[in-house]
């Protein structure tokens, strides 16, 4: 058994991975409630329950967070935690970018992929929407595009007459009224994006691709492009798994 951990934006996510290596248990914190007192809370039944004799492996966004969590179980539990970044990935997959810019989530979910033979364009619907571009076990970069739920709350925070609204398909590109019309904005507008920019990706590289979505809204959008789409909302887990496997 091992553990391996996600931290996001939003959340940070900490699993339990048996020796077959399926996820059993999955523990899931708020990123921006952590500090020692919510880690006490949430985290010290769980590690005195399971004696964690390996390293923990985690993909990060937040350094500061990634250290709260590191001095943390360092100091009650004697664990070490580790960021994947700063290990030798050259086995895994070829990195063509600068390794200092990318997020570690983004060099898991191009791990979590790569099959050594096929491409692939990972979208990410995350607090940024990112496109990450793997060609047979090279990863090439990507884009950077602001997220829905990010561009949506700024949105309502900086109009007076927009309410808060939860973003949801819709068939019609006009708006009856400022609900349907900021949906359908965001709604058609993000698969406009989406599309382009994945076309472009096609056109500039002359490759095809699979592609991958995950993220929290990545549901919403699974059957809206002209290429067949799969939906893979484990995706970074896959790859820090991938990555512990090696070491």
């Amino acid at each position: 058994m091992y553990i391996i951990g996600d931290i996001g934006n939003t959340e940070v996510k900490l699993c339990q991975v048996s020796k077959n290596n399926n996820v059993k248990k999955k523990i899931i914190l708020k990123t921006q409630l952590i500090d020692n007192k919510y880690l006490k809370k949430k985290l010290s039944i769980f590690f005195k329950k399971n004696k964690v004799k390996n390293n923990i492996y985690f993909s990060s966004v937040v350094p500061k967070v990634f250290n709260l969590i590191k001095f943390y179980l360092y100091k009650n539990f004697k664990i070490i935690c580790i960021e994947i970044k700063m290990l030798n990935l050259n086995k895994l997959i070829k990195i063509d970018v600068n390794r200092k810019q990318v997020g570690s989530d983004r060099l898991c979910n191009a791990i979590g992929v790569n099959d050594y033979k096929n491409n692939y364009i990972i979208v990410d619907f995350g607090t940024a929407t990112t496109f990450d571009v793997v060609i047979k076990n090279k990863y090439l970069g990507g884009i950077i595009a602001p997220g829905l739920s990010l561009s949506l709350n700024t949105l309502v925070s900086k109009a007076s007459l927009i309410p808060p609204i939860r973003l949801k398909k819709v068939d019609k590109i006009l708006g009856k009224n400022t609900i349907s019309a900021v949906r359908s904005g965001f709604y058609w507008g993000y698969i406009g994006l989406i599309q382009n920019i994945i076309d472009k990706i096609s056109k500039q590289t002359k490759k095809n691709y699979k592609v991958i979505l995950t993220g929290g809204f990545s549901h919403l959008f699974a059957k809206s492009f002209k290429q067949k789409v799969v939906i893979d909302k484990d995706i970074t887990i896959k790859g820090l798994q991938k990555i512990t496997e090696l070491l």
